[in-house]
């Protein structure tokens, strides 16, 4: 049983030589080289959604930039 599923993209022809150049200099096949690609975008969203968030927690909350530094310095300290 096949456990990946296959799409269908279309690219622009710039686009997709510069892809297959890159999958070529890596030896990675283009769908090894469009999966890592949907990886680092997914976990790079992931991080901006996450950072946003945080970011209107503590706005909410009255704390500041600096604020947030300074507790993330101190439980830093505290751990180590």
């Amino acid at each position: 049983m096949r456990n990946t599923k296959a799409i269908t993209i279309s690219l622009l022809p710039d686009l997709f030589n510069k892809a297959k150049k890159f999958a070529q200099e890596e030896h990675r096949t283009m769908s090894e080289l469009f999966r890592e690609a949907l990886r680092s975008y997914i976990e790079e969203r992931t991080w901006q959604r996450l950072s946003n968030y945080g970011s209107m927690m503590a706005k909410k909350q009255g704390f500041t930039e600096e604020d947030i530094n300074v507790i993330v310095e101190k439980s830093r300290h505290e751990q180590s």
